[in-house]
C-alpha cells in the first residue's frame, strides 16, 4: 500500500488544481511554449489551454505570457504569478510530509510508515556543497540538458542531466533548485593560474579558511553572495599550490559531477 500527501487548490464553481496541472505549469517554463508543454506531459493542445485557462480564472491573473523575440522568435512562459503557484504547490506539499512524520505514532500497528513512504522529502546528502539558486537557462541536447543555476548575484553554476531529469524535477527558469557536490569534486588552482580551461565551471572567489589533515586539506573558499564552496585536496596538492586565508583562487568543477535537487 502507499501513501502519499496530495495537494490541490480549489475554489467556486472552478476546477481544482492538483499535481497534473502543476506539471503542465512546469512543462511551460520548461519547453517555451504551449504545445512543447502539452507533448511532454501528454496531452492534448486544446485540454493544455483549457487547463490553463481555468487556473487563470481560479486565479484571477494570468499565470503564462507570451514572450516576444528570443531565438526560438518568441513563445510562452510563466509570470511571477504562476512561478510563486508552483513554488507554493511544492512547498505545500513538502509541508504535508512533515506533518506526515509528526503523526507517526498514530500509524503504529496500522503497517504504514510515513518517514518510510516519504524517504525522499527527509533525504540527507554526503555532499560537502549544497548551494542553493535560480534556474535561468535550461538547453536541451539530444539526451542530456544543460541547466543554469544562478547561486548568487556573481556565480551561475552549470549542471549536466538527463533530460529526463529536467522533467522528473520540474525545472524551468525561475524555478529555485539546489545544487550538490562533493568536496573531492572540486578543484582549486591560483586565481590567475586557471584563466583557460576545458571545465565548464570556473568559480573565482578568496580562500577563507584552510584546515590540514594527516592526509588531506579542506580549504573553503568565499565565493560571495554570503556563499562559500569547499574543496577536499592532498595535503601535498595544497601545499604546492600554496593557498592561505585571503588569497584569491579558483574553483573548476565538472557540470556532469554536479547533482541538481529541488524542495
Amino acid at each position: 500500500m502507499s501513501v502519499q500527501p496530495q495537494v490541490s487548490f480549489a475554489g467556486p464553481h472552478a476546477s481544482p488544481i492538483g499535481a497534473e496541472r502543476i506539471r503542465l505549469l512546469e512543462a511551460v517554463g520548461r519547453e517555451g511554449s504551449i504545445s512543447g508543454a502539452a507533448r511532454s506531459v501528454g496531452v492534448t493542445y486544446k485540454a493544455a489551454w483549457d487547463a490553463i485557462d481555468a487556473m487563470n480564472n481560479l486565479f484571477g491573473r494570468p499565470l503564462v505570457e507570451a514572450q516576444a523575440g528570443g531565438k526560438r522568435g518568441g513563445g510562452t512562459a510563466l509570470t511571477p504569478d504562476g512561478v510563486r503557484l508552483v513554488a507554493t504547490f511544492h512547498r505545500l506539499q513538502s509541508e504535508m510530509v512533515r506533518a506526515f512524520q509528526v503523526l507517526e505514532p498514530e500509524l503504529n500497528g496500522t503497517g504504514l510508515s510515513a518517514a518510510s513512504l516519504m524517504w525522499g522529502f527527509f533525504m540527507r546528502t554526503s555532499a560537502r556543497n549544497a548551494l542553493r539558486g535560480t534556474v535561468t537557462a535550461i538547453t536541451d541536447g539530444a539526451v542530456n540538458a544543460e541547466v543554469t543555476l544562478a547561486v548568487s548575484d556573481q556565480t551561475s553554476i552549470v549542471a549536466i542531466i538527463t533530460r529526463d531529469s529536467v522533467r522528473d524535477l520540474g525545472l524551468f527558469p525561475g524555478r529555485a533548485a539546489t545544487a550538490l557536490i562533493k568536496a573531492p569534486f572540486v578543484i582549486l588552482a591560483p586565481a590567475d593560474e586557471a584563466k583557460r580551461t576545458s571545465m565548464r565551471n570556473r568559480v573565482e572567489g578568496v580562500v577563507s579558511r584552510r584546515e590540514d589533515g594527516a592526509v588531506n586539506s579542506e580549504i573553503t573558499l568565499d565565493i560571495g553572495g554570503g556563499k562559500t564552496l569547499t574543496a577536499i585536496i592532498t595535503l601535498r596538492s595544497a601545499d604546492d599550490i600554496g593557498l592561505k586565508p585571503g588569497d584569491p583562487a579558483c574553483a573548476l568543477i565538472d557540470a556532469s559531477h554536479i547533482i541538481l535537487a529541488v524542495d
